[in-house]
C-alpha cells in the first residue's frame, strides 16, 4: 500500500482528545493533525517523537494533515493508522502473499455476522468458508516482542467469541494480527492490560479459531505485508 500523498516529517508536541495531535513541521510551523488511532498508543505518543504526516488538500476535511507513522530512535517505524490495516491485508490477499489463506476465489469485506458485527473479510470458494478478522498490533514494551491489545478492548473480546461461534457452526475462523512495527520478531497477548481479552483468546483458540501474525515493511513511501511472525515461544 503506497501512501496517496508523499509523507512529510514532523515532531509531535502532544496528542489529545484521542483523534487530535499538535505537531511541529520542518519549517517551524505548528499545526493540528488528525490522529487515526482510537487506542491508547502506549509508547507511540511521547512528546518530541519524530513522526510522519500525510498532507491533503481535500476541502471537505477540516484538518490538512493526517498522522501516519512514528519513526523511532533506532530507525524502526510504526504505522499508527489502524484504518489502513484492512487495506494492507486486502492487497496481500489479492497478491496471494498469505500462504495459510490461499485457495479462496472470492474475497468480500465488511460482511455481517455474529451479533450486530461485520467480519473484516469473508473468504469463499473452498469449503468451509473462512471468516477473517484483522487486528493492528503496535505495542512494544519489551523489544523485540509486539503485544495486543494496548488497552482494554471489549469489542476485541466479542469478536473472538463470534469467531468461535463460526467454528461451532462448521466454518473456518481466523484472526490475523497485522504487526505494524518494524523490528518485531514475536507477538504476544498483553494479558496484564486486558485480562478478559486474554481469557477470550484462550477460549477462542481452544474452540478452533486460528491465529496468524504477519509483519510489515514500513517506510514513508509505503506499508506492505512481509513475513509471518511467530507467537512468543516463552508463553
Amino acid at each position: 500500500m503506497r501512501f496517496d500523498t508523499p509523507l512529510i516529517p514532523a515532531v509531535l508536541i502532544r496528542r489529545y482528545k484521542r483523534f487530535l495531535a499538535d505537531v511541529r513541521l520542518a519549517d517551524g510551523r505548528e499545526v493540528v493533525a488528525h490522529c487515526p488511532n482510537p487506542g491508547s498508543m502506549m509508547g507511540l505518543a511521547e512528546v518530541g517523537m519524530r513522526i510522519w504526516l500525510e498532507p491533503n488538500d481535500d476541502p471537505k476535511k477540516k484538518l490538512k494533515y493526517g498522522w501516519r507513522l512514528v519513526e523511532h530512535s533506532d530507525g524502526n517505524f510504526t504505522g499508527i493508522d489502524t484504518g489502513r490495516a484492512n487495506r494492507i491485508v486486502a492487497e496481500a490477499l489479492l497478491a496471494k502473499k498469505i500462504a495459510p489463506l490461499l485457495g479462496y476465489g472470492n474475497i468480500r469485506s465488511e460482511v455481517k455476522y455474529g451479533t450486530g458485527s461485520r467480519v473484516d473479510f469473508l473468504l469463499t470458494g473452498e469449503a468451509p468458508d473462512c471468516y477473517l478478522e484483522v487486528k493492528s498490533a503496535t505495542l512494544m514494551r519489551e523489544a523485540p516482542i509486539v503485544e495486543f491489545p494496548d488497552s482494554v478492548t471489549a469489542r476485541g473480546a466479542r469478536h473472538l467469541a463470534e469467531l468461535a461461534q463460526m467454528v461451532a457452526e462448521g466454518h473456518r475462523a481466523v484472526l490475523l494480527f497485522l504487526v505494524q512495527r518494524t523490528g518485531a520478531t514475536h507477538i504476544d497477548v498483553a494479558r496484564d492490560l486486558d485480562r478478559k481479552y486474554g481469557e477470550a483468546y484462550d477460549l477462542a483458540r481452544s474452540a478452533g479459531v486460528e491465529f496468524l501474525a504477519y509483519g510489515c515493511e514500513i517506510s514513508p513511501e509505503r506499508i506492505e505485508l512481509s513475513g509471518q511472525i511467530p507467537f512468543d515461544p516463552r508463553k
